[in-house]
């Protein structure tokens, strides 16, 4: 019996699923063989190590836990690492391909309208490693892994020529962060702001703003009566040295609160 998936070509039903279960029943029988003794060996032998009845090989080596199943041998952590279809990826996912650890900012699904044509998946994605932004086209098929990323909660300490140091709020020690790595961050960056330090399998990539940040107005122009050339707005320069745009009723010294994401005001603090 063949099952046909849409935008995909026809693969035997089940296939994956009989190995899953193929899998658990040999862990099943393999345990029940143990309780019950059932092995090859005579049993005034106990320093022979005994050989359950099954088709499944449990055994260790070097590189971890493996089960030979049918022949064929499967390293466990690539028999449960978790895959992404291209499809499925959306925006502010975060995936891994070819070893490289990306976050999706778009995702565009083009649909064909011919009969047997490919559904395909333009994806753009920044690259967490170096920062680079750029869009590319995938199948809906296309598998991507899950990248092994963590991230903990620091506060910004300062930046100087070895680049900007950070305290780690769970293990209290500074990690420095080098230009390529903060990007502009330093323009909504002030001395104990806490962001979430990001580590790409246990060694520090970058960092994650929090969505609004509050900052100090240094500078800005009175406002004029009657003034409207600006769209009601002026200029202000905040206490990073960003210059943003703000309504009139803002005056030097207040806190206002500005987007992360896009730099723009969002109200007062």
């Amino acid at each position: 019996m063949v099952k046909a998936y849409q935008g995909r070509r026809a693969e035997p039903l089940g296939c994956r699923w009989s190995v899953v279960l193929l899998l658990l029943g040999g862990i099943v029988a393999e345990a029940l063989a143990k309780n019950c003794h059932y092995t090859h060996n005579p049993p005034d032998n106990p320093l022979k190590p005994s050989r359950p009845r099954s088709i499944f090989t449990l055994y260790r080596n070097r590189i971890g836990i493996r089960r030979e199943v049918l022949g064929y041998r499967l390293p466990l952590g690539e028999f449960m690492a978790a895959l992404i279809d291209a499809i499925n990826v959306k925006r502010k996912m975060l995936f891994e391909l070819e070893n490289t650890p990306f976050c999706c900012l778009d995702a565009e699904v083009n649909t064909p309208t011919a009969r047997g044509g490919q559904t395909l998946v333009r994806l753009k994605m920044r690259n967490l490693l170096t920062n680079a932004v750029f869009e590319k086209t995938f199948k809906a098929s296309d598998k991507f892994k899950e990248p092994d990323l963590q991230s903990v909660q620091a506060s910004y300490l300062y930046s100087d020529g070895d680049g900007s140091h950070f305290l780690d709020q769970e293990s209290y020690e500074t990690v420095t962060l080098n230009g390529q790595m903060v990007g502009d961050a330093l323009d909504l960056l002030v001395e104990g702001a806490l962001i979430e330090l990001r580590k790409y399998n246990g060694n520090p990539i970058g960092l994650e703003l929090p969505i609004f940040v509050e900052l100090d107005v240094t500078y800005t122009e009175p406002a004029v009566r009657g003034d409207s050339s600006g769209g009601g707005t002026k200029i202000a320069r905040l206490e990073t040295g960003l210059e943003i745009r703000v309504p009139l009723f803002i005056k030097e010294g207040e806190r206002v609160k500005v987007s992360t994401e896009n730099r723009e005001f969002v109200g007062r603090a």
